[in-house]
């Protein structure tokens, strides 16, 4: 009797038991939790990852002679031509933020959407940002994963081949056009991504913008390849006016790269060049007064205060390359200043601010690459209209900064008629002018000037470079890429050359 009533109440909890597990999942579900991630917000992940790491500050931007900082250690790179290597190494930056945090959404995003017809036009949007990020890196570092890359989160594959740059530049020629080709209006738009808002026009001519700027890239290494890229991107439809731009709106939520660190540690440390601001003051170019300050008579950083601030071009003074923290004091004496943090900077408070956008591909660019392209008698037109209107739009596109940066038209009037295209000098002049209209465009500024030679840089006089040559022709691979790839890096540096800072990338030939 004793065992019968032992079991009863045994038996009765486990019926009770299983009855509670019947229901269990149900009952630990969250009914209005998302079960998988739309791949728009994937797809934003990655264009606000596109905004460039504030390192083009130690490389990009020194190499071409905007900004430097005359501070070594962690600031080191092209301000002295020497390379910034190790865990947190300033030639890592770029291909961390466009590779790690970039190529992997885009990929991703592409493997969810390749099927589903009812997202092709976020498939090809998304073919497109990932041809135009994957040149960003090759031209950048040369040989890179492509074809490859990004699958360690798809198939496990963590050691992805590299390809040459030829190869990968072949498959953007093909992505773009194709892309551009298959978005369709009457398909839904994806109003949900950031950069265009679904707007199936402003896409295309981003993606034919984007196929001008690989078509002109290759007029060293393959003219007619060149030209026929960029007829074929000529007759799809380039970028309009500044409303077709493509650039990340930064806001609270994702601030600027570049100046979260010129708002934060880096507040005294970067100077606008004594090439640039001449550049600028020499043709009373307006965009100075919207580019500069200069804290006139700072004695330190501290000193560097809103009384002191100048936004008056002919005050500029440009710090002069070749001079490190040691020896830029006594330059700056001689050249009658208070200190070296006397020297203009780009104003912090404006295009160098928080939320101040980052451009990426833009009207003004497209411009000015087509004036060039009429003058090697590539497309038809008229160069010095191309060149005017390149001009005219990067003034006018300053005005995205804020009020405070807006130039007048008079004012851009004055300074075409004052500096007027000359076929004659074209491809100095008109690369020149892209140099000024890349501002802050590091990346971009960088590679054109190597396609191009323009502008006419004298070479950093620095006395401890690493460099053979004048200029720096590429970014070493990062350290952190090299441990964990090394058999296909290593594999890659045998095609292309020595992973130094000295090595040409395909397309830049002597």
């Amino acid at each position: 009797m004793k065992k019968t009533l032992f079991y009863i109440p045994l038996v009765a909890a486990l019926v009770s038991l299983s009855g509670c597990e019947n229901g269990f999942d149900q009952l630990n579900t969250n009914p209005t939790a998302a079960t998988a991630l739309n791949p728009v917000f994937t797809f934003n992940n990655a264009i606000v990852n596109t905004s460039y790491p504030s390192q083009i500050l130690i490389f990009e931007e020194p190499i071409v002679q905007q900004m430097f900082s005359p501070n070594s250690g962690i600031l080191s790179g092209g301000n002295f031509n020497i390379d910034n290597r190790g865990s947190a190494g300033a030639n890592a930056a770029l291909w961390q933020r466009y590779y790690r945090d970039n190529v992997r959404y885009l990929v991703d995003v592409l493997a969810k959407t390749k099927s589903d017809a009812s997202r092709s036009n976020l498939y090809n949007m998304a073919r497109i940002w990932k041809a135009y990020v994957s040149m960003v890196l090759t031209d950048t570092y040369g040989d890179i994963p492509y074809t490859e890359a990004g699958l360690g989160y798809l198939n496990s594959n963590i050691r992805p081949k590299y390809d040459t740059q030829e190869s990968i530049y072949n498959d953007i020629l093909k992505e773009l056009p194709e892309a551009a080709a298959a978005l369709d209006a009457t398909k839904p738009t994806e109003a949900g991504e950031i950069m265009f808002g679904g707007d199936i026009s402003k896409w295309k001519k981003f993606s034919y913008s984007v196929l001008l700027r690989a078509g002109m890239r290759l007029v060293k290494v393959n003219p007619t390849l060149a030209q026929s890229t960029v007829q074929k991107a000529v007759a799809g439809g380039l970028m309009q006016s500044n409303a077709d731009n493509a650039a990340v709106r930064n806001n609270a939520n994702y601030q600027n790269p570049v100046g979260t660190t010129l708002n934060s540690t880096e507040a005294a440390n970067y100077y606008l060049t004594k090439n640039f601001v001449d550049y600028l003051k020499t043709n009373s170019d307006p965009r100075l007064t919207a580019i500069a300050v200069r804290y006139v008579g700072a004695k330190s950083g501290p000193e560097q205060t809103a009384a002191k601030a100048s936004k008056d071009p002919a005050v500029q003074i440009g710090m002069p390359l070749g001079y490190d923290n040691g020896t830029i004091p006594a330059r700056a004496t001689a050249d009658g200043l208070a200190s070296f943090y006397d020297y203009s900077q780009l104003d912090r408070t404006r295009m160098g601010g928080l939320t101040a956008p980052t451009f990426l591909v833009t009207y003004a660019q497209t411009q000015l690459l087509l004036a060039e392209a009429v003058q090697r008698g590539w497309t038809t037109g008229n160069a010095a209209d191309f060149y005017n209107a390149g001009v005219t739009a990067h003034m006018k596109q300053l005005a995205d900064y804020g009020t405070t940066t807006v130039i007048a038209d008079a004012d851009i009037a004055t300074y075409l008629q004052k500096n007027p295209y000359d076929a004659a000098k074209a491809l100095e002049l008109i690369n020149t002018q892209y140099w000024v209209a890349s501002f802050l465009n590091g990346p971009e500024a960088f590679a054109n000037f190597r396609r191009s030679g323009y502008p006419a840089l004298t070479p950093n006089p620095y006395p401890g470079k690493e460099i053979k040559g004048n200029f720096i022709n590429r970014l070493s691979y990062p350290d952190s890429e090299i441990s964990v790839n090394q058999q296909q890096v290593n594999q890659a540096i045998t095609r292309q050359g020595p992973d130094n800072l000295d090595t040409r990338v395909w397309w830049d030939k002597q």
